[in-house]
C-alpha cells in the first residue's frame, strides 16, 4: 500500500514519494522542516492511511537510547523483595519494554515515530544504529535476543537543533518539508476549516506571508500558528475589511499573539510600523 496523504493531512507529491521510497527501501525516513510543518503528524497519518498500529517515542534532552529498547526496574524489584513477593524471583517481571521493543513485538507491521531526535545527546542516534539496522537487540538481564516480528515503518523527525552523525544519516532516507506555498496552505486551511469564508482566508494569508517575509524575525509564524489565528479571527468575527485594509508596515496584525511568540518580534513589528507612520 502506498501513502498518498489523508483527508486530514495534505502531503505534497515529494513527501508522498519520500514516504513510499523509505517503505520500499526498508530504511528509516528522516524528516526535517520548520516547526509546525506537520512532521510529527505525518507518522500519525501514515499509520492511519495504512491501517497500522503507531508507537510514538517523543525524545527529550534527558532521553537515552536504551530507554527505547527497555529499562530494568531495579527499584520495584527491591521493594517487592522487601515485601516478600514471589515474582521477585523472575527478573523478566521487572523489564519494562520501550517503544522500539513494542514496535518490534507488534503482531502486525507498525509505524514507529522517533520524534525530535535532535533534542537528545549527540551520541543518541549512533547508539541506535545497530538495533535499527539489524532489527534486533540483546536483553542482558534475561539473556534473550529480541527480534522484530515485522520491520516497522520508522519515521524520525528533527528540528535541526543539532547535526546528526554521518553514520546515522547514511542509513536514512531523507526529506525536508518545504514551507507550504499559498496554494498548498489554502488546502491545509480547508482541511481544518471546511466552511471558512474564502475571502477571509485570502486576506489573512496575505498578512501571514507578509509577516513571514519581514527580515529579522526571531521566529517566523508557522502553519499551526496560522490555523490558530484563523480560529480566533472567526471566533471574534473580525470584519474582513479590517484585514483587507491592513498594512503590516503601519500596524501589527489583529490578535497578533497567535502569530508572534516572543517580545522581540512584537517590538520589531511595532518599530517598523512606527517608522512607516513617521515617514508618511
Amino acid at each position: 500500500m502506498s501513502f498518498t496523504g489523508t483527508s486530514e493531512y495534505v502531503a505534497s507529491e515529494q513527501l508522498q514519494m519520500a514516504v513510499n521510497a523509505a517503505v520500499q527501501l526498508q530504511r528509516p525516513l528522516l524528516i526535517k522542516g520548520e516547526p509546525g510543518t506537520g512532521k510529527t503528524m505525518l507518522a500519525e497519518q501514515v499509520a492511519a492511511a495504512m491501517d497500522l498500529p503507531l508507537f510514538q517515542w517523543h525524545i527529550k534532552s534527558t532521553t537515552r537510547a536504551q530507554q527505547g529498547l527497555y529499562e530494568y526496574d531495579a527499584v520495584s524489584r527491591l521493594r517487592d523483595s522487601q515485601l516478600g513477593d514471589d515474582k521477585v524471583h523472575d527478573i523478566a517481571n521487572y523489564i519494562v519494554k520501550g517503544k522500539v521493543w513494542q514496535a518490534f513485538d507488534s503482531e502486525h507491521q507498525a509505524v514507529l515515530l522517533i520524534d525530535e531526535i535532535d533534542k537528545a545527546d549527540i551520541e543518541f542516534p549512533n547508539d541506535l544504529l545497530l538495533e535499527l539496522d539489524r532489527m534486533e537487540f540483546y536483553v542482558y538481564e534475561t539473556r534473550q535476543t529480541v527480534k522484530a516480528r515485522h520491520r516497522p515503518v520508522i519515521i524520525i523527525t528533527s528540528n535541526n537543533e543539532k547535526e546528526l552523525p554521518d553514520a546515522f544519516l547514511r542509513r536514512c532516507f531523507f526529506h525536508y518539508i518545504e514551507f507550504p506555498d499559498p496554494q498548498t496552505m489554502e488546502k491545509i486551511v480547508a482541511v481544518h476549516y471546511p466552511g471558512i469564508k474564502k475571502q477571509l482566508v485570502r486576506e489573512a494569508m496575505d498578512i501571514f506571508f507578509e509577516v513571514r517575509k519581514i527580515p529579522g524575525l526571531k521566529k517566523k509564524p508557522s502553519t499551526s500558528e496560522l490555523i490558530d489565528w484563523l480560529k480566533l479571527l472567526m471566533a471574534d468575527d473580525i470584519p474582513e475589511d479590517v484585514l483587507k485594509n491592513h498594512d503590516s508596515r503601519r500596524a501589527i496584525p489583529p490578535l497578533y499573539g497567535a502569530l508572534l511568540k516572543n517580545e522581540q518580534d512584537v517590538q520589531l513589528l511595532e518599530k517598523l510600523a512606527f517608522m512607516h507612520r513617521a515617514k508618511s
